[in-house]
């Protein structure tokens, strides 16, 4: 079983190394981000459309922004990701008149569709019940 802690030791190595790369691209590129947005934050006061302090909140608020982006990708919050499949129930609803039709045979697609549905509960049943 040693190749099999190779295998897990290997997988946790690959992952360290996924985030630090990940890191180190995210790390950069707020750093090329900051450097044009400065550069374009000069060039609007170069050109008298935004004062040196307007500039210094834009850069600030766009690297915030950037920021913010980057923390709600690389960690998305426990609402997006439900902790168990979400329950489905199916209700079976027959009239008189519906189950009379299915019984005589007058449209054997629904009674195919119906049989289709009682093994799909009876299984779905099965393993709820191997679950618990």
């Amino acid at each position: 079983m040693a190749g099999l802690g190779d295998i897990v030791q290997k997988a946790v190595y690959l992952g360290v190394g996924l985030a630090s790369f990940a890191g180190e691209k995210a790390s950069s590129k707020l750093a090329e981000l900051r450097t044009e947005t400065q550069k374009l934050a000069d060039e609007l006061v170069k050109r008298g459309e935004m004062s040196t302090e307007e500039a210094r909140r834009f850069v600030e608020d766009m690297m915030n922004q950037a920021q913010g982006q980057i923390n709600n990708t690389a960690s998305p919050s426990s609402q997006d990701k439900p902790s168990q499949p979400r329950r489905i129930e199916i209700l079976e609803v027959l009239s008189d008149e519906s189950s009379d039709e299915s019984s005589s045979g007058k449209d054997p697609e629904v009674d195919n569709l119906r049989q289709e549905v009682q093994k799909l509960q009876e299984e779905l049943q099965n393993l709820q019940r191997d679950e618990s």
